[in-house]
C-alpha cells in the first residue's frame, strides 16, 4: 500500500502505530524526532509522514515546515496528546494550528486504532497518485 514515516519521541506511541499500519498494509518507518525525520525523508521516499507536534529537539511544526519546503505534496497528519479543556483555554489550539500551516489533517491522541487507519486512509487519498508527486531532490515536471 503506501511507504509512511512515523515520528514521536515516544516509543510506545511509535511502535503502536507502526503495527496498527503495517497490520493495515502499509510500509513503516520510524524517526524519534524532527532531525531524524528530516534525515530519513532525504534518504527514502514517503508517501504519508505523520508527525507528533511535541517533541524535544525540532517539533513537528518546524519538521513539517521543511519537510514541505522539501516535497510540497506529500500529505501530513499531525498528531498531539495535549489536552484540550476548559483549563487550557489560554493556549492555541495546535492541531488546527497544524492543518492551517500545511498538514492534511490532524488526529488527537490518544485514539482508535480504526480512527488511525481510517485517517491514513484519507490522508492518502486526498494526496491523489503518489507516482505524480515530486519527490525530494527532483524538480516536478509537468506533463505537456
Amino acid at each position: 500500500m503506501a511507504n509512511i514515516l512515523v515520528v514521536d519521541d515516544d516509543p510506545v506511541m511509535q511502535l503502536t502505530i507502526q503495527r496498527v499500519l503495517e497490520r493495515a498494509g502499509h510500509a513503516v518507518a520510524t524517526a524519534g524526532d524532527g532531525q531524524k525525520a528530516l534525515a530519513r525523508f532525504e534518504r527514502e521516499s514517503f508517501d504519508l509522514v505523520i508527525l507528533d507536534i511535541f517533541m524535544p529537539g525540532m517539533d513537528g511544526l518546524e519538521a513539517m515546515r521543511m519537510i514541505l519546503q522539501r516535497a510540497p505534496g506529500v500529505p501530513i497528519l499531525m498528531t498531539s496528546g495535549r489536552p484540550q479543556t476548559a483549563s487550557s483555554i489560554s493556549e492555541p489550539d495546535y492541531l488546527t494550528m497544524a492543518t492551517k500551516l500545511g498538514a492534511v489533517s490532524a488526529l488527537p491522541k490518544p485514539f482508535k486504532p480504526a480512527d488511525l487507519v481510517t485517517m491514513v486512509s484519507d490522508c492518502l487519498a486526498s494526496a491523489g497518485n503518489p507516482a505524480e508527486r515530486p519527490r525530494p531532490g527532483h524538480d516536478a515536471v509537468p506533463n505537456s
